[in-house]
């Protein structure tokens, strides 16, 4: 009996799946079942460790395709087919993290002084400097209430429900003043009022703007997004000295693995960093 059409007829009968993903599923299963020194049956958890660890493919291909075994081989054992599961330990290789796209510190110059171009300009201005002053997300920026304005500080509703209170410089301060008492209508509830549904700037509306303001400076339209802001928030403060705990806060991530990526944009600033301050760094003996 062929266990895997027998495996395909039950994800298609039971779990409606596609017939692309079927054939996907058809061709991880075959080709693992040719590489295997006695077939699927017959395959140790080795035997799938060595062929999982050896393909010479992306990362990604590897955990399909070890998903896709998974699911067999949990259905042999749901069917009584096999006694025991092979893929119940074994360990993929760690998918690498893209590192975050970036601005640096004088294309974000360009980028602040290109908003005096845009008819809203006022608006534009505090925007971009709140994004870049307070790493916020797209989606916090455009949905600030005037309740989170507190002069030299922002509090910021983030994801979960969490709030955080985020310090400004005085630049970004003045420029939110500045708009604060320009705009209209003077009793909403958001600081950046519009007559969308939601009663506020949207993120597409914001985003417009923003590539329009990256051809204006002179930057590819591409390399700008408002996450790219908050990266370059982040990793210019690290390359100042800042914190990493302290930017995991302002940022507002829960877990400081998350924000340690910004470590691996900066390798020379924080080797540099280990060599001033190492209690044990050679740089420090040489200089004695």
């Amino acid at each position: 009996m062929n266990y895997i059409d027998v495996f395909l007829e039950a994800m298609s009968a039971e779990k409606g799946r596609s017939a692309n993903t079927l054939a996907g599923y058809a061709n991880d299963l075959n080709h693992a079942d040719a590489a295997m020194p006695n077939g699927l049956l017959g395959a140790t958890e080795s035997d799938i460790q060595s062929y999982l660890s050896n393909a010479d493919v992306q990362p990604s291909s590897i955990a399909r395709r070890a998903s896709c075994l998974r699911s067999f081989y949990k259905f042999l054992m749901l069917e009584k087919i096999i006694t025991t599961n092979p893929t119940t330990n074994i360990e993929l290789p760690k998918r690498a993290k893209p590192l975050p796209k970036l601005l640096t510190p004088q294309e974000i110059e360009l980028l602040l002084s290109s908003a005096g171009d845009i008819r809203t300009s006022v608006r534009l201005r505090a925007m971009l400097e709140l994004m870049y002053a307070a790493g916020l997300r797209v989606s916090e920026l455009c949905a600030l209430p005037m309740t989170a304005n507190l002069g030299d500080r922002l509090l910021i509703h983030g994801k979960g429900a969490k709030e955080r209170i985020v310090p400004i410089h005085e630049a970004a301060q003045h420029a939110l003043e500045k708009w604060i008492s320009l705009r209209t209508p003077d009793d909403s509830e958001f600081i950046f009022p519009s007559n969308s549904a939601a009663g506020h700037i949207t993120r597409d509306g914001f985003f417009k703007i923003l590539k329009k303001c990256a051809v204006l400076a002179g930057i590819e339209p591409n390399r700008v997004t408002p996450h790219v802001l908050r990266h370059s928030f982040a990793s210019h403060l690290l390359a100042h000295g800042a914190n990493l705990r302290a930017i995991q806060t302002m940022l507002g991530h829960e877990d400081i693995s998350t924000t340690q990526i910004y470590t691996h944009v900066l390798p020379e600033k924080l080797a540099a960093v280990v060599a001033e301050h190492h209690p044990l760094s050679e740089t420090k003996v040489h200089n004695k």
